[in-house]
C-alpha cells in the first residue's frame, strides 16, 4: 500500500468515527484492525452483555438511532451490526485482519510494522481503545493452584467457571452485573468491594444518562474537570444495561454476599479490608450529591410539576460484622473472577510518549508527538468521551488539528 495522510488502528466505534470526520475533511486515510468491525466487542465481552447507555445515546455523529426502542440497551451483536452499517454508510477503507506490531517515527511520519507488511502515514490515530488490557492485582500469584481464575475478557457465561462458590473482585458496573448473574446461575457469590459508583437507574422520570446531559455533566470539558488523573482513573458506576438496580442492596436481596477490599491473600486465605463501611458510605454520599444537582436544576427551570420528586435509593445495607478472611482451600471458593478493571494497550507503540508510570502523555488526544493522535480514551476530552455518544465530538475537534497539522498550521495544543 502506498503512503497515506492518516492511518487509524482500530476499527471500533473510535476509529469509524474518526474515519468520517477524516472523509468530511478531505484526508486520504485507511484503518486497520486485527480483527474485524468492533473486534473487541466481538471477542472479549460476555454473551449476555448490554450497554449501559440507552440506545438514543449510543450513536455516533450523523447516525442517529431511528429503532423502535431508543429508550432500551442494545446487547452487542446489535452494536456490531450498527457499527457494520455505519463504516459501509461512510465507505471505511478498512484494512482487517492485521495485527499491529510495532509503530515508530520515519522521515515524514510514522512507519508500521505490520503483519501484512510495513505501512507509512503522515500522522496515525491510536483508537484501539481504554479497556483492552484487564487490570489484576499482582496478589493473584498467591492463589492457590486449585481455585479457578479468569477476568471479564476472557469469560463469556456461568458454565465456562466450575460448579461452586465465586470470588467476583472488584464492584463497578461489570463486577456487580457478573456477580448478578453469577449468583442466578445458581452459584453462591462473594463480592469484594473497592471503591465505587452507586447511581440510580431512573431519577424523577428519566434515565441517569439523560439527566447527566441535561445538566451538563457528559459535555464537561476536560480542562474545567478538578483533578482529571482521579477523574480518569474512576470506576464506571453500578448500572446495568436495564431497568432493574443493580447496586449493593439488590445483589445482597439475591443472595450475594459483600465483603471489603480485598488486601492480602495468606496461608489460602483471601483478607478483606475493614474500610467496607465507609466505601459505601462515601458512595452514597456522592449519589445524593449529584441527585441534588438534578433537583436543583429542575427548580431552576421551574420544571417541579413536570418532572415530581420520586424516592430515592435506601442506604447502602451492609452486614453487621462484614466478613474478613475467607478460605480458598476448603473449597467454598472454586473461582475468582478479576474485575479490577483495564487499561489500553500501547505496547507496540515505539514512540517516546509514555510518563514514568507507563501511561500515554496527551493532552485532550493530541499526543506528546507530532501528528500522533488518540480517542477513545476516559475524559480523553470531555467527560463522556469513552462513550459512543462522546467519541463523535472528540474525533471532530482531533480531526480538525489533524488536518490543520498536515496543512502546516497546528500547534501541539488542543
Amino acid at each position: 500500500m502506498k503512503p497515506v495522510s492518516t492511518i487509524i488502528i482500530g476499527a471500533g466505534q473510535s476509529g469509524l468515527a474518526m474515519s468520517r470526520q477524516l472523509m468530511q475533511r478531505g484526508v486520504d486515510h485507511v484503518l486497520v484492525d486485527r480483527g474485524a468491525i468492533a473486534d473487541t466487542w466481538r471477542t472479549q465481552r460476555w454473551d449476555s452483555l448490554r450497554l449501559l447507555t440507552p440506545n438514543w445515546a449510543n450513536c455516533l455523529l450523523g447516525d442517529e438511532y431511528q429503532g423502535p426502542d431508543p429508550d432500551g440497551y442494545m446487547d452487542v451483536a446489535e452494536l456490531v451490526t450498527r457499527l457494520e452499517g455505519y463504516a459501509h454508510r461512510t465507505s471505511a477503507l478498512i484494512y482487517s485482519a492485521t495485527q499491529v506490531h510495532r509503530v515508530c517515527r520515519s522521515d515524514n511520519g510514522y512507519k508500521l510494522e505490520t503483519s501484512q507488511g510495513p505501512l507509512h502515514s503522515r500522522t496515525v490515530v491510536l483508537a484501539t481503545g481504554a479497556f483492552v488490557q484487564p487490570v489484576v492485582p499482582a496478589l493473584r500469584s498467591a492463589v492457590p493452584g486449585t481455585v479457578h481464575q479468569t477476568t471479564p475478557n476472557e469469560y463469556k457465561r456461568p458454565g465456562d467457571l466450575p460448579e461452586g462458590g465465586v470470588l467476583v473482585v472488584g464492584a463497578a458496573a461489570t463486577g456487580v452485573q457478573l456477580a448478578r448473574e453469577l449468583q442466578a446461575s445458581g452459584r453462591q457469590v462473594t463480592l469484594s468491594i473497592g471503591g465505587h459508583i452507586r447511581l440510580p437507574r431512573t431519577y424523577r422520570g428519566h434515565d441517569i444518562e439523560w439527566w447527566l446531559h441535561a445538566i451538563g455533566l457528559a459535555n464537561e470539558r476536560f480542562d474545567a474537570v478538578d483533578d482529571l488523573e482521579r477523574a480518569r482513573r474512576l470506576p464506571s458506576p453500578q448500572l446495568i444495561g436495564g431497568p432493574d438496580p443493580v447496586d449493593l442492596n439488590a445483589l445482597q436481596e439475591c443472595g450475594v454476599e459483600i465483603v471489603g477490599r480485598i488486601a492480602a491473600i495468606r496461608d489460602g486465605q483471601a483478607l478483606f479490608s475493614g474500610g467496607l463501611r465507609h466505601l459505601c458510605a462515601s458512595a452514597d454520599l456522592k449519589m445524593h450529591r449529584l441527585l441534588d444537582a438534578i433537583d436543583a436544576w429542575i427548580t431552576e427551570w421551574d420544571l417541579d410539576s413536570q418532572l415530581p420528586a420520586t424516592p430515592r435509593p435506601a442506604p447502602t445495607r451492609l452486614p453487621v460484622t462484614p466478613r474478613l478472611s475467607r478460605s480458598l482451600v476448603d473449597g467454598g471458593i472454586r473461582s475468582i473472577l478479576w474485575a479490577t478493571g483495564f487499561r489500553p494497550d500501547f505496547s507496540w507503540l515505539d514512540v517516546p510518549v509514555f510518563d514514568r508510570r507507563g501511561r500515554l502523555r496527551h493532552h485532550g488526544g493530541v499526543v506528546d508527538a507530532p501528528g500522533l493522535y488518540v480517542l477513545g480514551l476516559p475524559i480523553l476530552r470531555r467527560r463522556q468521551s469513552h462513550q459512543i455518544s462522546g467519541v463523535g465530538h472528540d474525533a471532530a475537534e482531533l480531526s480538525s488539528h489533524l488536518r490543520a497539522h498536515l496543512d502546516g498550521r497546528a500547534s501541539q495544543a488542543a
